[in-house]
């Protein structure tokens, strides 16, 4: 059939096939938003999560609203063709809501593992029809993972790292187990200095003083939200450890070491570089 369409192409006797109408996306997370830029789709994306700050393009596109609290009628009212996202995306009748409306909606998992953002990519491409630019791009991710965990091969020793997501007003609010944080740290060759409790909790004063974290990871929207590094070394709980009295502390934009899309080993890099300059310190 293909070669009978050639022909009559080539005599005239045939129009051209039509193109394939573009999709008109909405985009709901940061690392999902990330991929779909990646496989060059941006022009496709007609709208994005309050989540997706990265490439600074999204952040031009109208904004439906934070993840995990969507409403179904502005989204609705784009038009759009595709709704995809993280499995945080919903609430879930919103979810329900726009399945309803006849829109196609494609979740992803969030799995916080090299695999997973292989996973992810395989996933969002497989939704486009993109499948062998999602091929290439998550080549490039698995091989940074790859050339890290042979990198960090020798370590011996893990340090203990204190992830803080927010810390503006009261206690400031750590990364315990079971998080992206967690994860990433250990990726990097860390260890979470909390333990003993699973997510993202408020750090009591007493609890803040009686840990001694080798490096303190700030989300570069906490320490901004605190008023920067002088205000956080003079904190009353924080400002007493000894890696934010020696500067033996990581800022960083919390997309790239939480998100877990295209960017998750550059942002593995930079915290395992802080952990083991030594070792790393020369490496790419």
């Amino acid at each position: 059939m293909q070669v009978l369409v050639r022909c009559l192409l080539l005599l005239g006797l045939a129009a051209p096939l039509p193109a394939l109408a573009a999709e008109r996306i909405v985009s709901l997370g940061g690392a999902v938003t990330e991929i779909l830029y990646d496989l060059g789709l941006g022009e496709e994306i007609v709208a994005v999560d309050s989540t997706s700050l990265f490439p600074a393009a999204a952040r031009e596109k109208p904004d439906v609203g934070y993840l995990r609290q969507l409403a179904a009628e502005p989204i609705v009212a784009l038009g759009p063709t595709l709704v995809i996202g993280t499995e945080s995306a919903g609430p879930p009748v919103v979810l329900e809501q726009l399945k309803g409306a006849g829109l196609r909606v494609v979740l992803v998992p969030d799995e916080y593992s090299a695999a997973g953002v292989l996973h992810k990519i395989a996933l969002v491409s497989g939704a486009v029809g993109k499948n062998e630019e999602g091929e290439a791009l998550a080549a490039g991710v698995a091989k940074r993972f790859r050339t890290l965990e042979e990198a960090l091969a020798p370590i011996s020793a893990r340090p203990s790292v204190l992830f803080l997501l927010a810390a503006a007003k009261g206690a400031p609010l750590a990364a315990g187990q079971g998080t992206a944080a967690d994860a990433m740290i250990r990726i990097a060759g860390g260890s979470n200095a909390v333990q003993g409790y699973a997510g993202y909790k408020n750090l009591s004063s007493e609890a803040a003083v009686g840990l001694d974290p080798y490096l303190v990871v700030v989300a570069e929207h906490a320490l901004a939200s605190m008023g920067g590094l002088a205000a956080l070394k003079a904190r009353s709980d924080l400002g007493l450890l000894p890696a934010v009295r020696e500067g033996r502390i990581l800022v960083i934009d919390a997309n790239l070491l939480l998100g877990f899309g295209p960017r998750a080993a550059e942002g593995a890099w930079v915290l395992a570089k802080r952990l083991h300059p030594v070792l790393l310190g020369q490496a790419p």
